[in-house]
């Protein structure tokens, strides 16, 4: 039987931004879903994708719009009219402002959707009412800032000539379990040419597993490492001087500052040794087509940025930048040049407000005088896109805020997330499924839109739709309010000078990738005199002037002996996918993975319970030993909802909403712990 299939893109924050052929087995209902057809995903979609119609028609789809009923976090809702919440999220939103000025608003959300159209739709109803901003900082900025110190551009060589590389370094990432797509790359690249494969990760993940090389370091020691593998490649002469002399800023200056920092020095720091050290400096210093894939994770720490511009330079100091198959990327988001004026309402003269860091949502809802800088406190919100009640740092923290009686919360959501629970107002949300959008991606270069391939299900709304019906109610005033989002998607692109929506729906997505001397900052790098920066602008005092180990990490101590990192699980997305009864199967529980040297001194046997915890509070999992992890460290895969942790606290609640310098980012892999055995009641 021939079953009719649509086309659409995968909305989540992954780096695949995935083509998607959706199987329509009847009206109204997605079947199975497929790859579509891009040069870069090749066809292939991740499991979690390819049964999504297991979350679009779950049972606990949000359908109706709710009003709490009962105290905030207990759960106690009673079915409203989308009238009845609007009216009520307005009033609201109005009486805030009335007493203490509109920045008591603030609208809050993440990345639940990639997607431009209903992604920005909050922060045009921002600006237009000058509510409170925010600092988007609990991914990508400490990352984006490491990378941008050295290449002032946020883009590098495109991931589709790894099959031309003779070395591939994976330096924070895990691909095999986040993005497929990348390990077929890396496969092809290996086969034709025999190319090596490195990863530098304080666990064995299943890309390490894989790789010819794994350096298992000690969590937020990146920084000493790349430091080491310099040193080794200017005391060898595998530095290319001639391009250095070229391309970069002070490579005299960064060739006396490495004197000092050797594979000894850099094995005290990272708990490698130093033959693992100058065995991987000679192979990268040795292979022109070195292609470095920096990830996110190790950027997590509070010396993130400093540590990913330090791996950063690795590709100046050798010349790999001038080779094909060689050079580095960390996020490919800056190739595609989308007018944003529309979608931001940029338009709109830029309102005198403060900008709240979204990582420090907890200190921000409970009053912290520097986190409010100077204003009101925060006293009504609108959440779209994120649960930070688990996802934020220092879960304890956020809940209390949450939970305050002078806090109006109004949550859109597809779930009724641990966030939702704290809610006055809860709305439905569609799916991507069911709404239209612009997508690009930070792992390739394609640029997508998609249209709906069912009806909403249940009364639930698109964020587009929600903003504009609030905004007619709060007297807010765009064009981008009256629009549709596909007019909106047309007239964004057309200001974009690319194809319009409808051109771009049957092409199937536009590539955008830069030519080759662009991609490999051949014509230049991305700062005013065009050389990469071994010497970064900081803009803050403190910081290193060159690549260096910064020794601000949370580290062990007699009291918290252990480091705690809380990687991704394959089977969710932060809390994305928590409450598919596959993925949960699939993941099992939460789990720390613990050396079985460290289980041994803990008395701790496999599937026993042990007590994680800190200043913060504790949490307990169950023990899975292995050599896959460091001494002295502590993994736990994924966001758990707290319900699944024994004693009902996830992992965030360990977790730091300190910032990472210079410019912000959440700290998840930075904590120090103590570990305990739970004894048998």
């Amino acid at each position: 039987m021939t079953v009719n299939t649509a086309v659409s893109v995968c909305p989540h924050d992954c780096p695949s931004a995935c083509p998607l052929v959706v199987e329509l087995p009847e009206p109204g209902r997605i079947g199975r879903v497929h790859g579509g057809d891009m040069a870069y995903t090749e066809g292939v979609v991740c499991a979690k994708v390819a049964r999504y119609a297991e979350r679009v028609h779950h049972e606990g789809r949000l359908t109706t719009p709710l009003k709490r009923i009962g105290p905030k976090g207990e759960g106690r809702f009673a079915p409203i009219s989308w009238d009845e919440a609007l009216d009520e999220v307005a009033s609201r939103f109005k009486e805030a402002a009335a007493r203490l000025g509109p920045q008591t608003v603030w609208p809050y959300f993440y990345a639940g959707t990639m997607g431009h159209v209903q992604q920005s739709a909050i922060n045009r109803l921002r600006r237009v009412m000058g509510y409170s901003n925010q600092a988007k900082t609990i991914c990508s900025a400490a990352a984006s800032t490491g990378w941008v110190a050295g290449t002032g551009a946020k883009w590098g060589v495109d991931p589709r000539e790894i099959p031309e590389s003779d070395l591939i370094v994976i330096w924070g990432a895990n691909p095999a379990a986040t993005q497929v797509h990348l390990m077929g790359l890396i496969s092809q690249a290996r086969k034709a040419r025999g190319a090596k494969l490195v990863v530098v990760d304080p666990y064995r993940t299943p890309t390490a597993e894989k790789a010819d090389q794994h350096l298992m370091l000690r969590p937020g020691t990146d920084g000493a490492l790349a430091c080491a593998v310099m040193h080794v490649m200017f005391r060898d002469d595998l530095a290319d001087r001639a391009y250095m002399s070229r391309y970069t800023d002070c490579p005299e200056r960064l060739e006396a500052h490495l004197k000092t920092r050797t594979p000894q020095w850099a094995s005290a720091i990272t708990g490698l040794s130093e033959d693992e050290i100058e065995a991987f400096a000679r192979l990268y210093g040795t292979t022109k087509r070195a292609y470095l894939r920096s990830g996110y994770g190790y950027s997590r720490s509070r010396n993130g940025s400093v540590n990913l511009h330090a791996v950063s330079c690795l590709p100046a100091v050798s010349g790999a930048w001038a080779h094909k198959g060689g050079g580095a990327v960390q996020s490919m988001g800056g190739v595609f040049d989308i007018a944003r004026t529309l979608l931001d309402g940029l338009d709109v003269p830029a309102p005198k407000v403060r900008t709240l860091d979204m990582s420090r949502i907890g200190p921000v809802l409970t009053n912290d005088p520097k986190d409010l800088a100077g204003g009101p406190p925060v006293t009504a919100m609108l959440v779209q896109n994120s649960n930070p009640a688990e996802v934020a740092p220092d879960s304890g923290l956020v809940r209390a805020g949450l939970a305050r009686d002078d806090l109006f919360l109004a949550v859109h959501e597809q779930f009724m997330t641990a966030t939702a629970r704290f809610a006055d107002i809860v709305l439905p949300a569609t799916t991507s499924m069911e709404h239209a959008d612009l997508y690009t991606s930070y792992g390739h270069t394609f640029l997508q839109v998609a249209k709906p391939v069912i009806a909403p299900i249940g009364q639930a709304r698109a964020n587009h739709r929600v903003i504009a019906d609030l905004a007619a109610r709060l007297g807010a005033i765009h064009p981008g309010f009256e629009m549709d989002e596909w007019e909106m998607i047309d007239q964004v692109l057309v200001a974009s000078d690319l194809p319009g929506a409808d051109e771009l729906h049957v092409l199937g997505g536009l590539d955008c990738a830069k030519v080759f001397e662009d991609a490999h900052f051949l014509s230049g790098f991305g700062h005013d005199d065009g050389r990469f920066r071994f010497a970064p602008d900081w803009g803050m005092d403190g910081l290193p002037e060159l690549p260096d180990h910064l020794a601000v990490t949370d580290e062990a101590d007699e009291e918290h002996p252990f480091r705690l990192i809380t990687p991704p699980s394959r089977h969710f997305l932060n809390t994305s996918f928590t409450e598919m009864p596959t993925s949960r199967s699939q993941a099992g529980r939460p789990t720390a993975l613990l050396h079985p040297e460290d289980c041994a001194a803990l008395g701790l046997a496999e599937n026993g319970l042990v007590a994680i915890g800190n200043r913060k509070a504790e949490i307990r999992v169950h023990v899975r030993p292995t050599a896959g992890v460091a001494r002295g460290v502590v993994a736990v895969e994924g966001i758990w909802p707290d319900a699944f942790f024994e004693g009902g606290k996830g992992i965030n609640h360990l977790t730091s909403a300190d910032p990472a310098l210079p410019g912000g980012g959440a700290v998840f892999h930075d904590t120090k712990v103590w570990l305990k055995q739970v004894k048998p009641s």
